[in-house]
């Protein structure tokens, strides 16, 4: 790490004086003016970007559509002009010294997205329809449609992806993609792998929406390129950029569980978000704030909570400054400080309740990424992407004093990256993306000392887990493209070391090489064929649910590995066909994917017989035989025009062992067969906005290990009901000024209360017999105030 430091900090150094040339403050002004004005069908575009190609000069539209930009570089040059919900245009033009030229740019609108920038398929800007990998792109419009507070509601509409809760009492949650569980899933921030595991146990419930610009999701082994835990996929959390001058602030409360028998709980949120940039469009920063209170929501009237209580508060904000022409900084940090809790008896001490699981997180994230623009298209970045974790955690049962712990984490990673654009290699023009990378956490987790006072004894703290991981990467990729034809093929070498520090296990080191391609042909106009293979790996270190302990009067359930467990391996392929056109002012996509992923050495639990305390241990190990994942993804998304956009989805799979695991069973777990999405936003008139949404979730097998048993020990698989949970919401805008609006919305979630009504209960409950929809029917009301767009 600390020589990519110092490469890092050595051309950061070298390429902005390069850049920026010694005397580039001194350097005589051109004079060259643009003036411009930015429509669409005749209205204009607020806000809307604009950028010289192959600079980071730029600037943005004013409320009314408007721009000028000042002291131009000469010669032709290409101006990109974007905007959310319309095409990307470019648009050629040659500056001259001390010459003013005027531009009408006229956008195309793409209402559900079709050609949106991504960044996620290849570590490179491009249209989602020049991609060879598939990207899904969940936007802010969709956050708001569904009244999602954290980045947890909103997951579930993408193709493949589903949200699921795995404890009753402290509500830990993870997201399945293509029916593989959270793990094989790597989080990204700004395409950086440093969202640890530790910050995963409750990290999709600890983001929250007004943070995120956009979600970028890739499925299946086109994300092979971005190292350990990506075999289902990854997920890109874009944060926002500041775009214009602008602020925002909404106050939200929900009431949970509203027409059941038992007491209604509520949730209050407050978001905060504010952008400024400098008249040059050189400087610009983002700042945003996030406070959640929820109450503890019982289903069931036994005492015990199904919803954990939640208080959270995040701040974070967004830097760029623009080096000269052709340089970026950008910096990032965010903080997050959340309390969490469930069991029973909220108002007294953790150790005096019947049961608690709380955890207290104190989260500190920063980033700093430099981008280089050389030649006429290429680009250098170096980055440093850093997380600390501080955790102090409770899961006992019956007053149980030696039940806390602190957990120490931190994370990072850094790397230098170089894309080169070549007019021809080998047999077509083609875009070279290389780089090095080093990744690293270091996690500590113990189980804390006490006194007992009857026993005139101390008890001295328990280490728990002590590991650190260092994964050393390289990768290089060309991409080939012709009129017809898109192919990227890619290789990462990565070079992991487990290091065990309690003594109970062996260090473990590994070489892994990811090989990776990806094919898109344009089969006619508007139809084309994708298809990928993609090798990835998980090692064998410290998983996110290892450090969360389900907790029972009568049972206490702890997840280890076994010494001997192996590196995981998959091969994945995927092919689609796309199908996207227009007619009249009707625009639609239809998507058909299959992906087949096949698991070598896959990761399985052992179910351990409780001890004389009653505590159980799962242990990982590796299945004897391999395990496959295969399905369909479908996804149609459809908009007649501005004021109406409909999306949806629907994935039928399998998931299964080769041989039988536990119970005898070869299906995986929680993981249904068939689950989708359905989400509509309508605008009848331009202040006021319906949303409709709704999600289907199949039949699935369920372990239960509860007091209800005849064997309690050896538990029994159960299947789940099917379930679909509609909502709807209704806003309205109050222009104030001329820029300033205030917003009403309402609305209520899970409609007809599609909500698991076999839950546990007592003390001895199991509180992993948990499935369905996050929450049950919910209403909630909301006003926000701030700039217009």
């Amino acid at each position: 790490m600390k020589l990519i430091a110092a490469i890092l900090l050595h051309i950061i150094a070298y390429n902005s004086v390069w850049a920026a040339g010694p005397d580039d403050d001194k350097k005589p002004k051109t004079d060259a003016m643009l003036f411009g004005d930015v429509k669409s069908d005749g209205e204009h575009i607020p806000f809307a970007t604009i950028t010289i190609k192959g600079t980071t000069i730029g600037t943005a539209a004013d409320a009314t559509g408007h721009f000028k930009m000042t002291h131009l570089p000469l010669g032709k040059r290409v101006l990109v002009i974007s905007a959310i919900g319309y095409k990307t245009l470019e648009k050629q033009v040659e500056l001259k010294a001390k010459e003013s030229i005027t531009i009408l740019a006229e956008l195309e609108p793409d209402n559900i997205g079709i050609e949106q920038v991504v960044v996620s398929a290849d570590r490179n800007a491009k249209s989602r329809k020049e991609t060879p990998t598939i990207v899904n792109s969940i936007n802010p419009k969709l956050f708001e449609r569904v009244q999602s507070l954290t980045l947890s509601e909103g997951l579930n509409f993408s193709p493949g992806l589903r949200m699921e809760n795995n404890c009753q009492n402290c509500g830990f949650s993870q997201v399945r993609m293509n029916g593989l569980e959270g793990p094989y899933s790597q989080i990204l921030i700004n395409s950086r792998p440093v969202f640890s595991g530790l910050a995963g146990v409750y990290g999709l419930e600890l983001i929250p929406a007004n943070m995120i610009e956009r979600v970028e999701v890739i499925r299946g082994g086109g994300s092979s390129m971005y190292g350990s835990n990506a075999i289902a996929g990854t997920i890109n959390l874009i944060t926002k950029d500041p775009i214009s001058n602008s602020f925002k602030a909404e106050i939200t409360n929900s009431v949970i569980g509203t027409g059941n028998d038992y007491e209604a709980a509520n949730d209050y949120g407050l978001n905060l978000n504010g952008s400024f940039v400098t008249d040059d469009y050189r400087t610009g920063m983002s700042i945003f704030g996030f406070h959640r209170k929820r109450d503890p929501f019982d289903a069931n009237g036994d005492g015990f909570s199904e919803l954990a209580l939640i208080n959270n508060t995040t701040i974070g904000a967004r830097l760029f400054q623009r080096v000269a022409s052709r340089g970026k900084l950008t910096f990032d940090y965010f903080n997050i400080n959340e309390d969490r809790r469930g069991g029973n008896k909220f108002d007294v001490p953790l150790h005096e309740a019947d049961i608690a699981e709380s955890v207290k997180h104190q989260i500190n994230s920063g980033a700093i990424n430099f981008d280089l623009l050389l030649r006429e298209s290429d680009k250098f970045s170096a980055y440093l992407s850093m997380q600390g974790v501080d955790r102090g955690s409770y899961y006992g049962a019956e007053q149980d004093l030696s039940a806390y712990g602190a957990t120490e984490d931190f994370s990072y990673a850094a790397g230098l990256q170089y894309i080169r654009k070549i007019d021809y290699l080998l047999v077509a023009p083609a875009t070279l993306t290389s780089g090095i990378e080093t990744n690293g956490s270091s996690l500590k987790d113990e189980k804390l000392g006490y006194y007992d006072a009857a026993e005139d004894e101390h008890f001295g703290n328990t280490l728990v887990a002590d590991q650190k991981m260092t994964t050393n990467a390289g990768f290089l990729q060309s991409e080939w493209k012709t009129d017809n034809l898109v192919v990227s093929a890619g290789l990462r070498f990565d070079r992991y070391t487990i290091d065990e520090k309690t003594g109970q296990e062996e260090n473990v080191s590994g070489n892994v090489l990811s090989p990776r391609i990806s094919v898109m042909y344009n089969l006619a106009d508007h139809l084309q064929f994708r298809g990928s293979y993609g090798r990835g790996f998980r090692a064998p270190q410290i998983f996110d649910e290892d450090l969360h302990i389900e907790t029972s009067g009568s049972r206490k359930v702890i997840h280890k590995n076994n010494p001997d467990l192996k590196q995981e391996s998959s091969n994945s392929f995927t092919a689609s066909v796309d199908y996207s056109n227009h007619w009249g002012e009707w625009q639609f996509q239809l998507l058909v994917e299959g992906f087949y992923t096949a698991l070598i050495d896959p990761f399985a639990n052992e179910y351990g017989i409780p001890d004389e305390e009653g505590t159980v241990i799962y242990t990982r190990v590796n299945a004897e035989d391999g395990a496959r994942v295969k399905g369909i993804n479908m996804e149609f998304n459809a908009s007649p025009s501005s004021k109406l956009q409909l999306q949806s989805g629907f994935t039928f799979q399998k998931s299964e062992f080769e041989v039988p695991q536990e119970f005898g069973e070869k299906r995986f777990f929680r993981t249904p067969d068939s689950y989708g999405y359905l989400s509509a936003g309508f605008s009848p008139t331009p202040l006021f906005k319906i949303a409709f949404t709704g999600n289907y979730t199949g039949k699935m097998l369920i372990p239960y290990f509860g007091p209800g048993l005849d064997n309690p020990e050896a538990g029994e698989l159960r299947k789940s009901d099917p379930f679909f949970d509609a909502g709807i919401k209704l806003s309205y805008d109050f222009r104030l000024t001329d820029h300033i609006k205030l917003a009403l919305n309402g609305g209520m979630k899970n409609i007809f209360n599609s909500y698991q009504n076999d839950f546990d209960a007592g003390i001895d409950r199991d509180p992993a017999y948990v499935y369905g929809p996050l929450t049950p029917r919910t209403i909630y009301v909301g006003i926000s105030i701030g700039t217009l767009y």
